[in-house]
């Protein structure tokens, strides 16, 4: 091998013999490929002395080549040998594709992955918890650092901002109510009852729930897409620089506002409901508002009211911790922070109604049914 001039690739053959000349490099390889593959399979000798400059393309060239006719390579130098080497090393057949798992493997692959996120995900919501509940006692022992101006305008956006779309939602799901069991009912001359469903459905269970869904859709959703915001743009990083610390000035805010929204719009939203479901008995069974009203105040227990406002501070937390935690989750591109939103929502939710489940089973069981 020889470091002559720059030429294009070519070769000669001389009976059984098969020589190249010219560099054997990607760029000046042009046709030659083709060529090779219309000589004969009388080669059995490919000599690489005339060979100025090889590279692993042109080795990979001349060894398939070599080796689709049986023929010996001869005129390397160590230099040209040692990638020869490389290039027979790596001439393995490989797999293109992976053998696919079973059904039931892959089933089972994916269920267990749940499992551990859902461990992994648990245990960081109840160290990000924890770390709320510390923030809180901070500012408790120093008031001055307590955001005041920033907790009065979460205020407004959880609770007064949201008032219109609650009380739509709360209206509409009374007059369902009433509605739905008025049909059921009349079946056993019994539509005097709906005013009992629409009740104690509303102040007990429906009115909370639905409005802890909504404000997990609109703030929770919202607290997790501005803190990931935050975290890429590196905000955060800047407050803790400075000695701000990120759960006091911008978690703990967001969770006291939740918190105490959460009461207040559950209320709402079952007098909204109740009021609904007023209205579609008024127009659809003929009972006026005053009877409704008396029967309203005969068969709903005040305990019911006070289930409703027990467990609503208890979902406002959920609900802040969820979404505050996803949002703080935020590490690498802007498509975490749809990822994590959305988790924070998911999240939210479903903690909602498993906590609701347990309610409902621990009133029952202290009797207040």
């Amino acid at each position: 091998m020889t470091g002559a001039q720059s030429s294009r690739a070519d070769f000669q053959q001389d009976g059984g013999t098969l020589r190249f000349v010219g560099d054997l490099l990607l760029a000046r390889l042009g046709d030659l490929p083709d060529r090779l593959e219309r000589v004969g399979s009388d080669v059995k000798q490919v000599d690489l002395s005339g060979v100025g400059r090889i590279d692993t393309v042109g080795a990979w060239i001349v060894h398939r080549f070599a080796a689709r006719n049986d023929a010996a390579i001869a005129g390397l130098d160590v230099n040209a040998q040692a990638l020869f080497d490389q290039v027979v090393a790596a001439d393995r057949p490989a797999e293109a594709h992976a053998p696919a798992p079973s059904s039931l493997n892959r089933v089972l692959g994916e269920i267990g992955d749940a499992v551990v996120l859902s461990f992994r995900t648990l245990y960081g919501l109840l160290g990000f918890l924890g770390a709320t509940a510390i923030a809180f006692v901070n500012v408790v022992r120093h008031p001055s650092r307590f955001r005041y101006n920033a907790t009065v305008q979460r205020f407004e956006v959880v609770g007064v901002a949201a008032l219109g779309i609650v009380g739509l939602m709360s209206f509409l799901i009374g007059m369902v109510i009433a509605q739905q069991g008025a049909v059921q009912l009349r079946q056993f001359g019994a539509e005097a009852y709906t005013i009992n469903l629409v009740g104690r459905l509303t102040l007990r269970e429906l009115g909370l729930l639905m409005t802890a869904i909504m404000v997990a859709g609109r703030s929770g959703s919202a607290f997790a897409a501005q803190l990931g915001t935050m975290k890429l743009t590196e905000e955060i990083d800047a407050m803790r620089t400075i000695g701000v610390s990120p759960m006091e000035a911008l978690v703990l805010p967001r969770t006291i506002a939740v918190i105490v929204m959460m009461p207040l719009l559950a209320f709402y939203a079952s007098m909204v409901a109740i009021i609904g479901g007023g209205l579609l008995c008024w127009l659809s069974l003929g009972i006026p508002p005053v009877t409704y009203i008396a029967r309203i105040r005969e068969v709903v227990p005040i305990t019911d009211l006070y289930i409703g406002l027990i467990k609503a501070p208890v979902f406002g937390a959920i609900i802040a911790v969820a979404g505050c935690f996803q949002g703080m989750q935020v590490e690498s591109d802007a498509e975490q922070v749809g990822l994590r939103t959305t988790s924070a929502v998911v999240q939210a939710i479903f903690l909602v109604i498993v906590l609701d489940a347990f309610f409902a089973m621990f009133f029952s069981w202290v009797g207040w049914n």
